[in-house]
């Protein structure tokens, strides 16, 4: 098992950008990011990248706004309202995933189970939960 936090806002995979000659490429903040969260996954993983199915885990964990009462506030930070604002969840999985391949496992398309939850929290950042799946030869 292989756990992983990425420190700060959760950014989601933006669309992609294309130059006049029709290559495509990531925007500059989804760029940025998967740099981030590679250096992190980088940090945190000691093993060879696993090559067969894997469950994973993602929580991001956005910041509580300013605005709205202390009630609202402390409910946010319970878990009790969770957020219902951008970015949305797939975008995230899909660039944290995306960055962390040849890392934590050979291509993405290794993920056959997944989870994703959506929080507020005082230190924002994106926990990841990955776990390799032993396969049933019989």
């Amino acid at each position: 098992m292989v756990m992983i936090v990425i420190p700060g806002e959760p950014v989601a995979q933006g669309r992609p950008c294309f130059t006049r000659t029709g290559r495509a490429y990531d925007p500059t903040k989804s760029r940025n990011y998967k740099a981030l969260v590679r250096q992190f996954t980088t940090q945190a993983v000691t093993e060879p990248p696993i090559s067969g199915p894997v469950r994973c885990e993602v929580k991001m964990f956005r910041s509580i706004q300013k605005a709205g009462s202390s009630k609202l506030r402390a409910q946010k930070a319970q878990g009790v309202v969770r957020p219902v604002v951008k970015p949305d969840v797939d975008n995230v999985f899909k660039a944290v995933t995306d960055a962390m391949k040849g890392i934590v496992w050979l291509d993405d398309n290794q993920i056959v189970e997944a989870k994703i939850e959506k929080f507020y929290s005082d230190t924002p950042r994106v926990e990841v939960v990955v776990e390799a799946i032993k396969e049933d030869k019989t």
